[in-house]
């Protein structure tokens, strides 16, 4: 796709949030477009965002005893097919190679849509004790879904950078004690990092993971009214190790399945805070996952660019950076200060600083606020520590901000014409009785366009005999959350 002529943001996240989405991604150099559809181009500064949260992800698995490791990105047909819910379920989204060359292979391969199949068919072979157990690996790679009809980069394309976890237990109890810990996990890292909330619960039998005992989910939700799941972890229970034979010698000297769970997050991460937090301006990036913390626009006329504005900009960058705050000094002499603010605002950075001769002068700096645009002058001396502060009350804000928005598109409907002018308004989350029927489910689907998103873990606590479904009338087994996704 070629450049826009346009520099800024011409597109309103209120009125098109999908234009507008595109224009940002394409105007702050995120990304670009393959030559192929549904596959993007991570440019640097994307990719760099993409490196913050692997960081933050990565520390925290190995702290908790996960190890990285690296497996084949291509998987034969006969182990994709061991699992055949799993199998079926991805099918109709994999890529298929079917030649090497010239010549035809004997056996079809896959193209990485998920691990499971692979990892287990290799877990077979290095388990054999409980003491070999537990297994706690995460992998971070790509994956290829035929993501062909309906793309949106970082939300849904063809090829996707994550992470996916897979771990071995000797039982059910402790697998999900597993599958809660990476969800809290995952919750606090949306919350303390992306400053995004979310709900937290299970999937129904009809959304869960193909193949899994249960799956857990965070769903967020986006300006446009639209869910997004955000992360899962899934109990797959004995449902692999059955077929792929993952067993160990127990202490008691008999043979027994492993329990085993799988989870993961995507770059789909950097879309949702984009969607998020984002504004007419471009980006608004969350301080603790931006490239640039603090940008510094040193202010002076051409003459006086070999006097004291650069020395003394270069000594607060060193300053800031000592501090390990992450930070850019804005030397270009083509273009004018006024350019350079457009610039790093459209680009997200959390703050920003100009020092010029009047500012050296007096012993002062402007520091500016990107998601408020608030100005404020501080003390050179003090630089460092207000910076600091300044850092989390904007990522305080964010997530306040966010966590009211989440609340103002989260309702309930006593009746089904509630619900369906509530989705049809896409007015966010929509809570209403289920009887835990399937066809119930599916009609809702199919009559309003909105799916059960989750059950929440808390809504047995909430619930009482009088509720009834929204669709059937019977009496509700459990009140989830409905709305249409992406």
């Amino acid at each position: 796709m070629k450049i826009q002529k346009e520099y800024g943001i011409t597109a309103r996240k209120g009125d098109n949030l999908s234009d507008w989405y595109s224009q940002v991604l394409l105007k702050t150099d995120l990304v670009d477009y393959g030559p192929s559809k549904g596959f993007i181009v991570l440019k640097p500064y994307g990719y760099s965002i993409w490196e913050s949260i692997k960081q933050i992800v990565d520390v925290r698995l190995k702290n908790s005893g996960h190890q990285n490791a690296y497996i084949p990105s291509v998987i034969p047909e006969s182990l994709l097919r061991k699992e055949e819910v799993h199998f079926s379920g991805f099918n109709s989204e994999v890529f298929w190679i079917t030649k090497a060359g010239d010549n035809s292979l004997q056996e079809k391969l896959a193209l990485r849509p998920t691990s499971e199949a692979i990892a287990y068919y290799l877990f077979s072979n290095w388990i054999a004790s409980y003491k070999d157990l537990p297994l706690k690996l995460n992998f971070w790679n790509s994956a290829m879904r035929a993501e062909i009809k309906s793309t949106k980069p970082f939300i849904r394309n063809s090829e996707f950078l994550w992470q996916e976890g897979h771990t071995v237990h000797t039982n059910y109890k402790e697998a999900e004690a597993e599958v809660r810990f990476i969800l809290d996990l995952y919750e606090e890292i949306l919350a303390d990092y992306l400053a995004i909330p979310a709900l937290k619960g299970t999937k129904t039998s009809k959304e869960k993971f193909v193949g899994a005992l249960a799956t857990t989910t965070l769903e967020g939700m986006m300006p446009d009214g639209k869910a997004l799941q955000l992360a899962t972890s899934h109990n797959l229970g004995q449902n692999f190790s059955v077929p792929f034979e993952i067993k160990y010698l127990g202490s008691d000297n008999l043979e027994h399945f492993a329990w085993q769970t799988s989870w993961g997050i995507s770059w789909r991460l950097i879309g949702a805070f984009i969607m998020v937090h984002g504004d007419d301006r471009g980006l608004v990036i969350p301080p603790k996952i931006a490239p640039i913390q603090v940008v510094i626009v040193p202010i002076y006329k051409k003459e006086q660019s070999n006097q004291n504005v650069i020395p003394k900009s270069t000594e607060l960058a060193s300053e800031l950076t000592k501090a390990g705050i992450r930070v850019h000094l804005d030397t270009r002499d083509e273009i004018t200060a006024g350019w350079k603010y457009n610039d790093w605002e459209k680009k997200g950075v959390p703050l920003r600083i100009s020092i010029g001769p009047k500012e050296i002068s007096n012993g002062e700096l402007e520091i500016v606020r990107r998601d408020t645009l608030q100005k404020e002058t501080i003390s050179q001396i003090s630089l460092v520590k207000r910076v600091i502060e300044l850092l989390d009350l904007v990522h305080t804000s964010l997530l306040k901000k966010a966590n009211e928005a989440l609340e103002s598109r989260t309702t309930k409907a006593s009746s089904y014409h509630e619900l369906k002018e509530m989705v049809q308004k896409q007015v966010g989350f929509v809570s209403a009785g289920w009887c835990g029927d399937e066809k119930c489910e599916i009609s809702i689907k199919d009559e309003t366009g909105a799916d059960i998103r989750l059950i929440p873990f808390e809504s047995n606590n909430t619930w009482n005999s009088e509720v009834r479904c929204v669709y059937c009338g019977k009496k509700a087994e459990t009140v989830p959350v409905f709305a249409k996704a992406y």
